[in-house]
């Protein structure tokens, strides 16, 4: 697996952060967050499962702009 390092939450002290990469060899995001509370699944929940091999995180809204690099990122890794 390769991995791209895209951006850590620029809001924090850099250690235990959100973070966000690209898997350039299998086109996916990687991304650390937050564990979602029991609240926040039960609501997901709402709209179907969350199978075992998935999860619910969170990622804070200043962090956009580190989204888009990521899906740049992985648009442009797409067209090699």
């Amino acid at each position: 697996m390769t991995l791209r390092f895209i951006a850590k939450d620029p809001n924090t002290n850099g250690d235990n952060c959100p973070t966000v990469w690209v898997d350039e060899e299998k086109q996916e995001f990687v991304i650390q967050g937050w564990k979602a509370d029991e609240v926040t699944q039960a609501e997901c929940l709402a709209t179907g499962p969350i199978p075992d091999t998935e999860t619910v995180l969170r990622l804070p809204v200043r962090m956009a702009a580190v989204l888009r690099e990521a899906c740049d990122a992985a648009e442009g890794s797409a067209l090699r």
